[in-house]
């Protein structure tokens, strides 16, 4: 049986450590099989190199602001913030070629994803947009603010600014002291995958609620309650891949630059004072230089960016953090 699509980092470890195994985490009650996406928004395909892509629209009557998640994720992630963000902004976001709803064709590069981006937004009309991306997303959002200026107004780096390219990197995932896969038993329900993903991902998240689109975008409900992925494996490891490989040149990009880091990579918060002891170790050991360095590179290579930290983890902090972010993107996009 296929594994889960999962967070960023989950399908790292999946690809580098072949396979461990999380603990299962106590089902929590389903929701209503009549459940409805609460979140603002409308949603719609459009054609775009080969693949429709998936695309959410929250609207807006000011300058448009695209957000791009991260690899292994889809577009309902941002059903939280892009609310609290609303207003000033359109907002959209759009799941990438082979995530969330959207085409499974390859090529998987960063330059198709890129060209993806931009007639993503030929198609809905949007001549030029600020641009935030979330993870993998700093890869699109930097080689579109490079190729194409005259499209893109200001850049936000959701715990992006990072070169995932860095050996550094894929070296710290080697060494992870904890499991990140799930087990089989996992798919047998919404139910189980979504305790599953909530415990291991976003423990910091107190309402489920918030992240119900964005977990049920992950995988296809199957006709005896069974879950399955929505893109096989295959395709998360070429994606992780192009994360790998594909450097990042931040010397293009004449755009202004807002980079929001989270305070940790991973939770060091749950679990036991073993587990939390491990967990401090291997951020301290591995991801504060990695952090540390590409701040300076950042601020090296990018035309006076501001760099600001926030609380929680990479993939949660968006949640746990909301109203600080919201209010330093508001202050950096501000007219």
């Amino acid at each position: 049986m296929s594994r889960p699509p999962v967070a960023f980092w989950s399908t790292l470890a999946l690809a580098l450590l072949g396979g461990c195994q999380a603990k299962e985490a106590a089902p929590l009650a389903d929701a209503p099989p009549t459940w409805t996406d609460p979140s603002p928004h409308r949603t719609g395909f459009v054609p775009v190199n080969g693949n429709p892509l998936n695309y959410l629209d929250w609207g807006g009557s000011g300058t448009p602001l695209i957000l791009i998640h991260g690899n292994g994720q889809n577009p309902h992630v941002f059903d939280d913030l892009a609310p609290a963000l609303g207003g000033q902004f359109r907002i959209v976001a759009y799941a990438r070629r082979g995530q969330g709803h959207s085409g499974k064709s390859g090529p998987f590069d960063t330059v198709t994803l890129t060209e993806d981006l931009r007639t993503l937004m030929d198609s809905l009309g949007i001549a030029r947009a600020h641009m935030a991306g979330w993870s993998m997303g700093g890869n699109e959002i930097t080689m579109m603010a490079g190729k194409y200026p005259e499209r893109v107004g200001r850049l936000v780096y959701l715990d992006a600014a990072y070169d995932w390219s860095d050996p550094a990197f894929a070296a710290a995932f080697k060494e992870l002291p904890i499991d990140l896969a799930p087990k089989t038993e996992t798919l047998a329900s919404l139910d189980r995958y979504r305790a599953w993903h909530l415990a291991v991902f976003f423990p910091g998240v107190s309402d489920p609620t918030r992240l119900e689109g964005y977990v049920r975008d992950l995988i296809d409900l199957q006709a005896d309650g069974t879950v399955r992925p929505v893109a096989p494996d295959s395709i998360a490891q070429a994606l992780t891949a192009t994360v790998l490989t594909d450097q990042r040149d931040y010397r293009t990009v004449k755009a202004p630059a807002l980079a929001i880091y989270s305070a940790t990579f991973l939770d060091t918060v749950n679990g036991d004072s073993a587990q939390r002891a491990r967990m401090l170790a291997w951020e301290e050991k591995h991801i504060g230089p990695f952090r540390k360095k590409s701040i300076e590179r950042v601020k090296r290579e990018l035309r006076s960016p501001e760099v600001v930290t926030v609380p929680g983890t990479h993939v949660d902090f968006v949640f746990t953090a909301r109203d600080q972010v919201v209010e330093a993107i508001r202050r950096f996009l501000a007219p």
